[in-house]
């Protein structure tokens, strides 16, 4: 099974271009899926940034949505994700997928129990995503991977240099955020990403 690159937005990282540009950049280097993660938008802004955003992918890749069930449904897109808390509470019938982050083995147990698609575990190294908060390390993704049966994507620092010690974990893919939304070439970065991902294969 080939490993997968997630990437998930934040456009208050963005220091040159717009949320558009590495949205387009991060699919032609390659990338498997978007996250829409803004979490300050109001339903109603998220839903037109997710419509324009759906027209220009025109079903290339999955773009998923970042906690709002309401946004996801509406605008059709490939999935939602939530945080552990909200999946819990989590109520509706759903049929597309349904991701949730975690930050421990029993999260990743319990989501799992209850019909979660896929995890993202982390964070796994250091990132400026988290400053001050030490990364769970490599250990915990290893318990992570060895556990549960649903996809597991790592989160949290994962760059070229360390992307092999992730994925020898077990972990089915990568998601990342800052590495991306920070960079003057986006496109550079998720192509060479994908590049050593495949070179794993």
């Amino acid at each position: 099974m080939s490993k997968k690159l997630y990437v998930v937005t934040n456009r208050k990282l963005i220091k040159n271009g717009s949320l558009e540009d590495k949205i387009k950049s991060s699919i032609k280097g390659g990338a498997d899926a978007i996250i829409l993660r803004e979490k300050d938008l109001s339903e109603k802004e998220l839903y037109e940034i997710t419509i324009k955003i759906l027209e220009y992918m025109d079903g290339n890749i999955p773009l998923i949505i970042n906690e709002s069930y309401k946004v996801g449904k509406i605008s059709q897109t490939a999935g939602i994700h939530l945080s552990y808390e909200s999946f819990m509470n989590f109520d509706k019938q759903y049929n597309k997928l349904l991701g949730v982050s975690i930050h421990s083995l029993e999260e990743g147990i319990a989501v799992e129990n209850k019909g979660a698609d896929y995890v993202i575990a982390g964070h796994i190294y250091n990132t400026s995503c988290k400053k001050g908060v030490p990364g769970r390390g490599i250990t915990f993704l290893e318990n992570i991977c060895s556990v549960l049966t649903i996809p597991v994507i790592a989160i949290g620092g994962v760059n070229e240099n360390n992307v092999k010690e992730v994925l020898k974990c077990g972990a089915d893919g990568i998601a990342v955020m800052s590495s991306v939304m920070e960079s003057e070439n986006a496109e550079k970065v998720v192509y060479n990403l994908k590049n050593t991902i495949n070179k794993m294969i």
